[in-house]
């Protein structure tokens, strides 16, 4: 069978049904717009206020931003998608998608890893906190985190660019993915397959247990801490790992597959392209009084000279 030079896939989505798709459409929607406003209401919450000068806000201000980067390459579409079933994406558009997602997913997973750190050195060494997180230094980890996701990103590009295809060109998923796109090439790809899991795979892996792994040190040293500052210490920590099981675990499941690559791959994707970005901001404003206040703050600041 001779190679074939395509120009679009088609993306078969998460339903076949169409009443449910219409029905869908509208929850995505709702669901896009609420990732919209409630990680900018935190962007801008921080970046207007002097949480900013802190550098666990700081990093949780690129967060917020990761959420909505990560969530716009891949909920516009399957929206579209949805609505108006037009499931085409172009080659150029679906290599653009893949890399797009890849970057921003692999940029919050680092930063995730840094405001592990940050919460490691403000409550084990909390005299060096202000000295060892500098403002340089957080944005050298910053500048870090997203040049280790562009190289990552990268990888996956190249990969995808070199496959061969012969005419099949329907992806089995709502948007362009590294292992969807290796089930269509007309190769032999278990090679490919192996350095996607060794990478992506086994690099979420590792970070997942190395953000346990570093919370358990937190929160063993908390024990010597005053009640009123284990409180705290406690609500902000537990905010910090309820996002890193929200995120990393369908992570897990979707880039170290037991057996169909592909398989329930388009389920788990949706915790951490839909799910973990509505509920980031909910988590870290919730149970954090300063957030609070500084929206307050910001915002009725804002309504109170508008009024004027």
């Amino acid at each position: 069978m001779g190679y074939v030079n395509l120009t679009e896939f088609i993306l078969l989505g998460l339903f076949h049904n169409e009443d449910v798709k219409a029905m869908c459409s509208v929850l995505f929607l709702l669901c896009y717009l609420a990732i919209l406003c409630g990680n900018l209401v935190v962007l801008l919450t921080i970046r207007g206020s002097q949480l900013s000068e802190h550098p666990m806000y700081f990093f949780l201000s690129y967060l917020s931003l990761m959420d909505v980067c990560f969530t716009s390459t891949v909920a516009p579409k399957l929206i579209i998608d949805l609505l108006v079933q037009c499931n085409a994406i172009s080659y150029n558009g679906c290599i653009v998608q893949m890399f797009s997602a890849h970057f921003f997913g692999a940029t919050e997973i680092f930063i995730l890893v840094v405001m592990a750190y940050d919460r490691y050195v403000a409550i084990c060494r909390p005299l060096y906190y202000m000295i060892t997180l500098n403002r340089p230094v957080c944005y050298v980890l910053v500048i870090v985190s997203v040049f280790g996701a562009f190289m990552h990103s990268l990888m996956h590009v190249l990969i995808v660019i070199r496959l061969p295809f012969c005419g099949a060109n329907e992806i089995d998923h709502y948007f362009c993915d590294i292992f969807p796109l290796l089930k269509l090439a007309c190769t032999d790809t278990r090679l490919l397959v192996i350095i996607v899991i060794t990478t992506t795979g086994l690099l979420s892996i590792l970070t997942f247990v190395a953000l346990v792994i570093s919370y358990i040190i937190i929160l063993s040293t908390l024990r010597m801490r005053s009640s009123r500052g284990r409180r705290k210490a406690l609500s902000t920590c537990g905010s910090h790992i309820t996002v890193v099981f929200m995120f990393f675990l369908p992570l897990i499941f979707t880039y170290v597959p037991m057996g169909d690559p592909v398989g329930d791959d388009k389920v788990f994707a949706l915790f951490y392209t839909v799910i973990a970005p509505l509920f980031n901001p909910l988590i870290y404003t919730l149970r954090n009084t300063d957030m609070k206040n500084a929206m307050r703050k910001v915002w009725c600041q804002e309504k109170l000279s508008e009024g004027k």
